[in-house]
């Protein structure tokens, strides 16, 4: 959980509840927070910043303390996640120990035995804990992720055995389950393909395969799109608990099997039929091995981590990014909505907040000039770049469009302005040279829900150094 002045007391008991006592005990304005009708009231409502207030001190100081207990409380014993799940301290640090010992290099089966010693299993949460833990701790992300296959070869038999999650259609975790059983078939059409080819592979038969390498390669590639999802859509709530370990490790591993499924692609296309299949072994191992991280360690402690609305959530924003093989699966059980609590001094968009600061400065600082025409045909916005392609000045505002260009150009900004009305055209586009810059402009056609006409923006971009680029750059040079 991200703590600040705009967190809900409910909210925050409700993750931390030994933070009840500690306020408490800190502040006697306080001891009404033990009330539990006023926390299930006026602490939904109630922010930490109304808290200070009533405690009369700083929010600075009050957030810093109540961070400084949950760290404090987390090294004791307490799951760093989402304060949901006690670990048991004396079993946390002897996991840690076990850990430790892969990173240094120890024997493996020693470690497991030192494992199977503390006769109690290990639960998805302590694995990921325990990871994000050493993490917080300064152990490097790389470190971690070359290694993590290794924490799951120790603690695979207490892993094995718990059963994997059984949620109801609809529900993102069996969404994404579904594709991992799609992912399964794939990899077993491409696996007994290899091993028709022969150990080592004759070049001849994976010369007379490459159409059925290439479709398969095609369907394995869509595997990024369930990553991907995965990504923009758990991953954010994850981290909103403060679990941000698991996904920046396999947010890296995920890339790393894109990488290796072009590369596939790309040997198959340069007809490398043996390194292809070389590649094709390694990819498909890391693919089945990531559904196994999926649904033995990220799947449960997601579960155990966030809450029915948090899963409405990763829920509704699916469809934007879409399904891997899969048709869109029905709606999720009914539960609670989100409430969408508005926040002062913040504009509410439909994909986030912004004040009009952010929103000028994201406007004048976008690699374009952008000027807005309301429907009828009045200019009401330009984006006050300090390099701007023409221009312009706060006079044009609330002045007709067609006042705005020559005579002899008003017939075409006519012809576009109708067409985009009556709904015949969406875009124009144009292209000129000026100043001795190629310069790249584009109209577009603005309807609202409701299929009306509100306007038309203009979008005028200096492409010169786009249009010089060649080849690529991986890596970030600022020289």
């Amino acid at each position: 959980m991200n703590i600040s002045s705009e967190t809900k007391i409910h909210d925050l008991l409700a993750a931390y509840p030994f933070l009840e006592d500690f306020l408490a005990g800190r502040n006697p304005r306080y001891k009404n927070l033990k009330n539990p009708l006023m926390r299930q009231t006026i602490g939904r409502v109630a922010s930490l910043g109304q808290i200070a207030g009533i405690g009369g001190e700083s929010i600075a100081n009050l957030v810093e303390d109540l961070r400084g207990e949950i760290e404090r409380r987390g090294r004791e014993g307490f799951s760093a996640f989402a304060g949901k799940k006690y670990i048991d301290p004396i079993k946390q640090n002897r996991l840690k120990e076990i850990i430790q010992g892969i990173h240094r290099g120890e024997d493996l089966n020693k470690l497991k035995e030192q494992f199977a010693a503390l006769s109690q299993g290990v639960t998805a949460t302590e694995i990921a804990d325990l990871e994000q833990s050493l993490m917080d701790e300064g152990m490097p992300e790389k470190e971690v992720r070359r290694l993590c296959d290794l924490h799951i070869a120790v603690f695979e038999d207490s892993l094995g055995a718990t059963p994997v999650p059984d949620m109801p259609p609809g529900h993102p975790v069996h969404t994404f389950m579904l594709e991992n059983r799609e992912t399964e078939k794939i990899i077993a059409r491409l696996t007994a393909l290899v091993r028709e080819c022969g150990d080592p592979p004759k070049h001849a038969r994976l010369e007379l395969e490459q159409d059925q390498f290439l479709r398969h390669l095609a369907d394995l590639d869509k595997v990024n799109i369930h990553y991907t999802r995965k990504e923009n859509q758990l991953f954010p709530l994850l981290e909103k608990h403060g679990v941000t370990a698991p996904s920046r490790v396999m947010w890296a591993i995920h890339d790393d099997i894109r990488g290796l499924v072009k590369g596939a692609k790309r040997q198959l296309a340069d007809r490398q039929f043996t390194e292809m299949a070389a590649t094709l072994k390694d990819v498909l191992s890391q693919i089945g091995l990531m559904i196994y991280k999926e649904e033995h360690i990220l799947f449960p402690m997601s579960l155990d981590v966030l809450s029915e609305e948090d899963w409405l959530v990763v829920r509704q924003g699916e469809a934007a990014i879409g399904y891997a093989w899969i048709k869109p699966p029905p709606e999720m059980a009914a539960v609670r909505q989100p409430a969408s609590e508005a926040v002062e001094g913040l504009l509410e968009m439909e994909t986030g907040r912004m004040s009009l600061e952010m929103i000028n400065l994201m406007l004048t600082h976008l690699p374009v000039d952008v000027s807005l025409v309301d429907e009828n045909d009045k200019v009401v916005y330009y984006s006050d770049c300090p390099d701007r392609t023409f221009p312009r000045s706060p006079a044009v505002i609330g002045r007709s469009v067609q006042n705005c260009h020559p005579s002899a150009s008003v017939d075409k900004v006519d012809m576009i302005l109708n067409a985009f009305r009556e709904g015949k055209k969406q875009t124009a586009e144009f292209w000129i040279t000026f100043g001795g810059k190629f310069i790249h402009i584009r109209y577009f056609a603005l309807f609202d829900r409701q299929k009306r006409y509100r306007g038309c923006l203009e979008v005028t971009q200096d492409v010169t150094g786009i249009r010089a680029l060649e080849g690529e750059r991986r890596l970030l040079d600022w020289q």
